[in-house]
């Protein structure tokens, strides 16, 4: 029995011996299949519609037009550090500051990491999948088992390393608009960081001139207070030698009172926008603090504008839209790759045996194979799927189209805005100074008897909403003068994308650096020590 037993092994290692090389040739071959998409040259058929972005007719030139901007659209671009054009040291620190630490760039930044990552993940669908396993069992029977074999053993050790590799062709290319789509979205994420990053920009401007406007606002009514004060001795003093009467030392306090409580008021707001600023940079708000001034200074710069023809290369939301749109083109290409065969190869083998005596023909064991699949009926599934990605497509050219016309919405308004409050700024100023005069000249009229309090009280109030309204108006055409920078795009232009290439994160055999990829465009993110710094809030970080 046993001398059996080891002739018909020994004939079946003859045999397997035997038929070693073709075996070989086999794999050998489908291991070439399984690299051909390595090569870039397996043959596919792209079943996405050919992309061509809107062209739209839009007029020559910009309609309004705004002290801040010159008269002819300049060859510069506008600069990047926008916000050096005030010339305010301290605006430049605070924007420098969030831009370093401010949290919601930070979180824009890790999802354009996202992006990328999930294109790489998307992308290995494209590759062969090889893998490796291991197996090992031992197994005791129980001796009274029913219908036991004779003989057989009681106990039992078995150990199968082996592997798998598998494979999918794209032969229509659903696989390569997958991740080119995931290649869109990662440059779109890349759009909407240079569009956080702009909006970080221009709030922490917009909210700085709201601080310093209302630091103006809070001089003002310090020094109508005080004048307020002089004006309500002159009066107790008449009212004690009987040329005036009680009355006439009521306005006055009615006066001084009500201008108090909106100078607290004013206080109050001011350290909200001062306080808005703060967790802009990263800091809590008890943390924080600017340094108030007297005056409001306004700027005196112009601002190198485009063509109308050129704003939408310079607006980082109309370059999301258009990479969305984009995505959704490649959308259409997988829709339709799901009405054709779809083809996979696998290829799995290894060794097996009672011992560890494994790594012999005779225990080896494999099997290669291929499947074929072909859509028959589905009662409408895949056709669903079609229209309603040529509906999502046709979606994201509509947003595209309100994009923008909202930027050029955005650009109009603003140059309107900076030019009418520009000549507001001008007449207001000249109301300063006529309702100064009269309150001069009514002062004088009263402390000689030529005029009762009332007439006092009207030129005194009539001057302080004069100088406070110019202060409002400043402020909102700084405000303004921010937006229209924004509405420009703030110096960004569509170059600082990244660019298809740029996107792969990290190589297919690449394992280092595993906590981020390599920064492009632009954008980096913190990780381990280097985001230590971000988590004292008490501390701005930067210069």
């Amino acid at each position: 029995m046993k001398t059996k037993s080891y002739r018909t092994r020994y004939i079946n290692k003859q045999a397997l011996t035997r038929t070693c090389p073709s075996w070989v040739g086999r794999s050998v071959v489908l291991l070439v299949i399984l690299n051909l998409p390595a090569c870039g040259w397996f043959p596919a058929v792209n079943l996405a519609p050919k992309y061509e972005p809107p062209q739209y007719v839009v007029p020559d030139s910009w309609q309004g037009s705004s002290p801040f901007v010159v008269a002819k659209p300049s060859d510069e671009e506008l600069r990047p550090d926008w916000w050096k054009l005030y010339a305010d040291p301290t605006l430049d620190r605070l924007i420098e500051q969030a831009m370093v630490a401010n949290p919601d760039l930070h979180a824009a930044a890790e999802r354009f990491v996202q992006a990328r990552d999930i294109m790489m993940a998307t992308r290995s669908e494209y590759f062969p999948r090889l893998g490796i396993g291991m197996g090992a069992s031992h197994n005791r029977q129980s001796f009274d088992r029913l219908f036991r074999p004779e003989n057989s053993p009681l106990q039992s050790s078995t150990v199968d390393p082996g592997g798998i590799a598998s494979w999918e062709p794209d032969f229509w290319s659903a696989l390569r608009n997958a991740a080119q789509a995931e290649i869109y979205r990662a440059e779109e994420r890349a759009a909407e960081y240079g569009l956080a990053r702009l909006g970080i920009q221009a709030e922490v401007a917009a909210n700085y001139f709201i601080v310093r406007g209302f630091d103006a606002q809070t001089a003002i009514y310090k020094q109508s207070i005080d004048l307020y004060k002089d004006t309500l001795n002159v009066v107790k003093t008449q009212f004690a030698g009987k040329i005036a009467s009680a009355l006439d030392v009521a306005r006055v306090e009615s006066l001084l009172y009500g201008t108090e409580s909106r100078l607290a008021r004013i206080e109050g707001q001011r350290k909200v926008a001062e306080q808005a600023i703060a967790v802009l940079i990263n800091m809590t708000p008890d943390s924080f603090s600017i340094e108030p001034v007297d005056e409001l200074r306004m700027a005196n710069f112009a601002i190198p504008t485009t063509l109308p023809s050129t704003l939408l290369e310079r607006r980082p939301d109309v370059a999301m839209m258009e990479r969305r749109m984009a995505e959704a083109n490649r959308v259409i290409g997988i829709a339709r790759a799901a009405f054709f065969p779809k083809v996979s190869f696998r290829l799995t083998g290894g060794f097996e045996e009672k011992g560890l005596d494994l790594i012999k023909i005779a225990n080896s064991f494999w099997s290669y194979g291929a499947a074929f699949e072909l859509p028959l009926f589905q009662s409408g599934y895949r056709r669903a799927q079609l229209q309603q990605a040529w509906s999502a497509y046709r979606e994201t050219e509509d947003l595209y189209r309100q994009t923008v016309l909202k930027a050029f919405r955005e650009v109009a308004n603003n140059l309107t805005m900076t030019n009418r409050l520009t000549v507001a700024v001008e007449r207001q100023q000249a109301a300063v100074g006529a309702n100064s005069k009269t309150q001069n000249l009514t002062l004088q009229l009263y402390r000689g008897g030529l005029a009762n309090s009332l007439e006092v009280i009207y030129a005194q109030l009539g001057t302080l909403e004069a100088r406070i309204s110019s202060v409002e108006i400043k402020t909102e055409l700084l405000k303004s003068s921010v937006e229209l920078v924004r509405a420009f795009g703030g110096g960004w232009n569509r170059n600082q994308l990244p660019s298809d290439d740029e996107i792969q994160p990290f190589g297919i055999f690449d394992y280092s650096n595993l906590d981020k990829p390599k920064p492009v465009g632009g954008i980096d993110v913190n990780t381990g020590e280097s985001s230590k710094p971000y988590h004292d809030l008490t501390k701005p970080v930067g210069p």
